[in-house]
């Protein structure tokens, strides 16, 4: 066996069967997009077997741009979780015969409930399709299966209708890169975009301070206790007046050896960079990496009122994967 042939010759089934779908397109494709984007309760989406899965997988993917979307499983329709269909849903049921048990079971239920049906089928006479609004015709002339029976190229031809539906109803509803990240606030594009440095930063009794008038001696304790490697110094009403890092005092040390005759003035950078509170997190590693020295820690300052309120270290903003 020419391993290589084999696996080329699949791709080419399922290539011609996507072609197929795509000269398919009709006015039954856009009536869909406009059922589902006026949709005012969820798309319930069901299939049985390889085409359940591809219908958990369509369903996930337009909960996830803007679409409320759930996956029914037939069988498990007919045993109570047909419950979930609301009388203002629509259902989208897919089937390459069109002639699935138990979702033409599950349909005299979605048939009493008096929602629109809208089917992905490469069977327009089906039963499935005379008893569905919407017909959205898969033409598959063959499985890439060598016995023309293990669902591939049908496979692919629904999940490539679901992707398809799923970006044309993202796009229409105005779905922004905002919109995903409220909806994947755990992903990297979601702690870009949500993640402030008021959530990471090192505030409150965890926040490193120095008065501009206390000792060396004080300095020294905060930038140890507060293990963030620095402080920042403030004046009576709070306001950043410089920035204290263990490489200052290293520095201090070797060029004066006596850091306790210079006091805090002598030893701070008077002008930190600095970030306000209310920025983007990814903001403020933008900031600190975009050096030839990346810097470690950057004071927080509150908007408004320019008082530190806490100190963000380059580690806490790796950490969290941004």
């Amino acid at each position: 066996m020419r391993y290589l042939d084999e696996l080329s010759q699949v791709f080419d089934l399922e290539i011609n069967t996507l072609v197929a779908v795509r000269d398919s397109l009709g006015d039954s494709y856009a009536e869909a997009v406009e059922v589902l984007f006026t949709c005012q309760g969820q798309v319930v989406i069901t299939g049985m077997g390889k085409s359940g899965l591809i219908a958990q997988k369509i369903a996930s993917t337009m909960a996830s741009t803007g679409t409320p979307a759930t996956f029914l499983h037939s069988g498990d329709g007919l045993h109570g979780d047909v419950g979930i269909i609301r009388s203002n849903d629509v259902l989208v049921a897919i089937s390459k015969s069109g002639e699935t048990a138990e979702m033409l079971d599950l349909m005299l239920s979605v048939k009493r409930i008096g929602i629109p049906v809208v089917s992905i089928t490469a069977s327009l006479d089906s039963t499935l399709g005379r008893q569905s609004d919407i017909v959205l015709y898969t033409p598959v002339a063959e499985e890439a299966c060598p016995l023309d029976l293990a669902p591939t190229s049908s496979t692919t031809a629904a999940l490539v209708v679901g992707d398809a539906l799923a970006m044309t109803l993202m796009k229409k509803r105005g779905f922004t890169n905002e919109s995903f990240a409220m909806l994947h606030p755990g992903g990297q594009l979601g702690k870009r975009l949500l993640m402030t440095v008021r959530d990471i930063m090192r505030g409150g009794e965890n926040n490193p301070v120095i008065g501009v008038n206390d000792s060396i001696q004080d300095l020294l304790y905060v930038i140890s206790a507060k293990r963030c490697g620095a402080t920042s110094v403030i004046d009576d009403d709070g306001k950043l007046l410089g920035l204290v890092t263990d490489r200052d005092i290293r520095k201090v040390l070797e060029d004066h050896g006596d850091i306790f005759s210079l006091g805090i003035k002598g030893v701070m950078n008077p002008s930190p960079t600095h970030i306000y509170s209310n920025e983007k997190a990814f903001d403020a590693l933008n900031i600190m990496e975009q050096r030839d020295r990346p810097i470690l820690v950057v004071p927080v300052l509150e908007q408004g009122t320019d008082r530190v309120v806490g100190m963000v270290h380059l580690h806490d903003l790796v950490a969290q994967g941004l």
